[in-house]
C-alpha cells in the first residue's frame, strides 16, 4: 500500500463519524482509531515501514516498532495562556503538506507581525497533488506561525495564531 493512499484513509476517517477501521489485503492489517489529537495508524503487519509524521505509528507483528513520543509543552505563565485564549487559530482543512509561499524561491505569503484581512492568502496546503489556498478568515496581526516548511498537517491543526483587530 501507497503511502499517499495511506494518507487519504487517514484523511477520510478524520472527516467521519467513523471512530475505528479496520483494512487487511494480502497479509498487511491497517488499523485507524480516532483519539483526541487525531487519528492514529496502527498496521499489524508491514512489509516495510511507513512513518508519515508523528502522528503515525507503525508495528510490525514481529518485532514492535516503539511508540512515538508526544512532545510535552512547558508549562505557559498564567498571562501567555489568557492571552493565547483571546488569539483566533487558523487551522488546516485537510490532511497535506504545509507551504508558506507559492513557490520555493518566493517570499512567505505571511510572517509573525504581518496584518491580515478575512481574504488574505496565508499558506498553501497540498494535498495530493492539489495545491489548496488558505485564507485568513479573520483581520488582525499574525502572532505565531505554529508549523514548519514542508511539514505533514492533520485537518484542524492550528498553523496560525492571529491576533483579531
Amino acid at each position: 500500500m501507497k503511502v499517499q493512499e495511506i494518507r487519504e484513509i487517514i484523511k477520510l476517517v478524520d472527516q467521519s463519524n467513523i471512530n475505528e477501521f479496520v483494512f487487511e489485503n494480502e497479509g498487511t492489517k491497517i488499523k485507524l482509531k480516532k483519539t483526541e489529537t487525531g487519528t492514529v495508524l496502527h498496521p499489524a503487519a508491514a512489509p516495510e515501514v511507513v512513518q508519515a509524521n508523528s502522528a503515525v505509528e507503525v508495528k510490525h507483528a514481529a518485532a514492535p516498532a516503539p511508540a512515538v513520543p508526544k512532545a510535552v509543552e512547558p508549562a505557559k505563565p498564567a498571562a501567555a495562556v489568557t492571552e493565547q485564549e483571546n488569539l483566533h487559530k487558523i487551522t488546516s482543512p485537510m490532511v497535506g503538506t504545509f507551504y508558506q509561499s507559492p513557490a520555493p524561491d518566493s517570499p512567505a505569503y505571511v510572517k509573525t507581525g504581518d496584518k491580515v484581512t478575512g481574504d488574505s492568502i496565508v499558506c498553501i496546503v497540498e494535498a495530493m497533488k492539489l495545491f489548496n489556498e488558505i485564507e485568513a478568515e479573520v483581520s488582525g496581526e499574525i502572532v505565531e506561525v505554529l508549523v514548519k516548511e514542508g511539514q505533514l498537517v492533520e485537518y484542524g491543526q492550528p498553523l496560525f495564531l492571529v491576533k483579531p483587530e
